[in-house]
């Protein structure tokens, strides 16, 4: 059902108007993206930047589909924090599509979500003839947050195109989203992602 209703929604109006989820107006709602941040190993961060370094190389000359970006970023990314790893479960949803009209131009792109514990959704966003930003996404996976079987316990997601990230957090009919991570900067924000993934994947850890 919600992955027939995610199909529909374009904008957070939209989201607001189906689900009454309104964004906090508290700074203490998600504390996860900037409190008590584990620190990173040396090996880690070398692993970081490799990554980083893999990703500017492969995107030097090539525009990067979802599949490559998936294997080049995200699922290292995922490997590090321990998400493939007991006492997780990952599984793959529908893919939602989406179209956006940009001037004279329609934008196609798509959403592959990956949901682990039913707490935890990362959305990978793929945009065909021109970039799609993260914001495109967070309707989308909001949506799918909002199914979550026990709507009074936090849900966390993650969306990116594979250069940017953003967390998203829920609970009943609340959310709030932290800043945008990037490759792009020479600082590696890996480092940082990195960090938010295993503060989540602390706080969804079964009871």
């Amino acid at each position: 059902m919600i992955q027939a209703i995610s199909k529909q929604i374009n904008n957070l109006n939209q989201v607001r108007e189906k689900f009454g989820l309104q964004r906090t107006q508290s700074d203490q709602f998600f504390t996860e993206w900037t409190e008590h941040l584990p620190g990173l190993s040396s090996a880690e961060k070398e692993r970081l930047d490799q990554i980083k370094q893999r990703y500017e190389y492969q995107r030097s000359n090539n525009r990067l589909l979802e599949e490559t970006i998936k294997l080049l970023v995200v699922s290292p990314l995922l490997d590090l924090a321990g998400f493939y790893e007991p006492p997780f479960q990952l599984s793959t949803e529908t893919p939602v599509s989406f179209e956006l009209e940009d001037r004279q131009e329609i934008l196609q792109g798509q959403i592959d979500i990956l949901v682990l514990q039913q707490r935890f959704w990362v959305l990978v966003i793929e945009a065909k003839h021109t970039k799609i930003e993260i914001e495109v996404g967070i309707p989308q996976m909001l949506t799918d947050m909002m199914g979550n079987p026990n709507p009074d316990r936090a849900v966390f997601g993650l969306v990116t195109n594979g250069v940017s990230f953003a967390f998203a957090k829920t609970r009943q009919q609340e959310y709030d989203l932290s800043r945008v991570y990037s490759l792009l900067p020479c600082r590696n924000e890996l480092y940082e992602v990195l960090q938010i993934l295993k503060t989540i994947g602390s706080a969804i850890q079964p009871d």
